[in-house]
């Protein structure tokens, strides 16, 4: 996959463009479980929201779901945000009783490409304007592509774990997220392009996890792990879920700690680890900055407008330039780990709760 270059740095987003009043207030009536309404907008015209899971990440409920509510709430627009579970088919039947009950906005975040492309073109067909929402759909028809620069993301994960391997010679392990995730395939791409050119690394096994199924993880590991009868020295791991599948089996095998690995997320556990000295680092994509440019790309079709964009992504099954909004995301270390906990990303109390305490004073990090 290759991305357009014609990007800027995104600086701070807000949460989302302040709205004139437009008539009368919107439905806000109860849309089903798992939504939230803003008790009636001042645009006129509906965003609908559907989440992928509770399982690929914490960070859908824990971080996504309150950022966007507070987005849209801050813009009195009326909306409703819902998670698929995991479940294309549920995607599909919430996306159709969103489409039914008058969104105007429908952004997704695909659970693949194929299903993700129907509901798109389903929606296009009623007039309802679509954006990929952290994941670009392949091959779907979405207006707008809204996430963080994920090549940049898997860059920033080879070139962490190169700065904890150090110059000496070391076998590595891929630990890659679901084949069905364009961005796995961006993160692992991303990590390639550093790691594969230093020639004193060496590849002994690479997988991609179903689903980013962290049970399921744990058992490639370790097969991946006894496939190298244990001579292991990093793991290049796609997110925090991984990687703590990952520390797991080596903690196991005495070797937690020993073996740097990677993350993503900057989840409470991945921070943890991190500060623990188990995962060597995680990538920050602030929520809130995402959830911003959703809501002003959202905000701006629901008003008629264009959402301002910093290039375009390619989509090379769908044969077309998506016009994109990409964020910058931030290397994590125990260095900097206090740097999410100030910018709202976790909570200090979540982080720095028992035997991470001491940690987290250690690492000048206060509440």
């Amino acid at each position: 996959m290759r991305r357009k270059t014609s990007l800027m740095i995104v600086g701070a987003l807000g949460f989302a463009m302040t709205l004139a009043a437009c008539g009368d207030d919107s439905d806000s009536g109860d849309s089903g479980s798992g939504s939230g309404n803003s008790g009636g907008g001042d645009a006129a015209g509906k965003i609908g929201v559907i989440l992928p899971d509770t399982e690929s990440s914490v960070r859908w409920e824990s971080a996504d779901r309150p950022a966007l509510e507070a987005a849209f709430k801050d813009a009195g627009v009326d909306y409703d945000i819902q998670n698929a579970e995991g479940d294309a088919e549920k995607m599909t039947q919430i996306a159709d009783t969103m489409i039914g009950n008058g969104v105007t906005v429908l952004a997704i975040v695909n659970l693949d490409s194929e299903s993700g492309a129907a509901i798109e073109e389903k929606a296009a067909s009623q007039g309802v304007k679509t954006i990929d929402y952290d994941r670009l759909t392949l091959g779907g028809s979405a207006d707008y592509y809204v996430s963080f620069d994920n090549t940049k993301v898997g860059e920033l994960q080879g070139q962490g774990l190169a700065d904890c391997l150090g110059d000496k010679d070391a076998n590595i392990v891929y630990l890659n997220g679901s084949p069905t995730d364009n961005n796995a395939t961006l993160f692992a791409d991303g990590a390639h392009s550093v790691l594969d050119s230093m020639s004193n690394y060496k590849v002994v096994g690479e997988q991609a996890v179903p689903d980013w199924d962290n049970e399921q993880a744990a058992t490639i590991f370790q097969q991946l792990y006894t496939a190298a009868d244990g001579k292991v020295d990093g793991v290049l791991a796609a997110n925090d879920g991984l990687g703590g599948a990952a520390i797991g089996v080596l903690e196991g095998n005495g070797q937690a700690g020993k073996v740097p690995v990677t993350g993503q997320d900057a989840t409470v556990e991945g921070l943890q680890n991190v500060l623990a000295g188990t995962q060597c680092m995680t990538v920050y994509k602030s929520a809130k900055l995402e959830a911003g440019a959703l809501a002003d790309a959202a905000i701006a079709l629901v008003n008629g407008d264009d959402a301002d964009t910093t290039g375009t992504t390619e989509d090379s099954e769908g044969g077309r330039d998506v016009p994109s909004i990409l964020l910058d995301p931030v290397s994590i270390t125990k260095d900097n780990v206090g740097d999410v906990i100030s910018d709202g990303g976790q909570k200090f109390e979540d982080v720095c709760t028992g035997d991470y305490a001491s940690l987290c004073s250690d690492a000048g990090i206060t509440g």
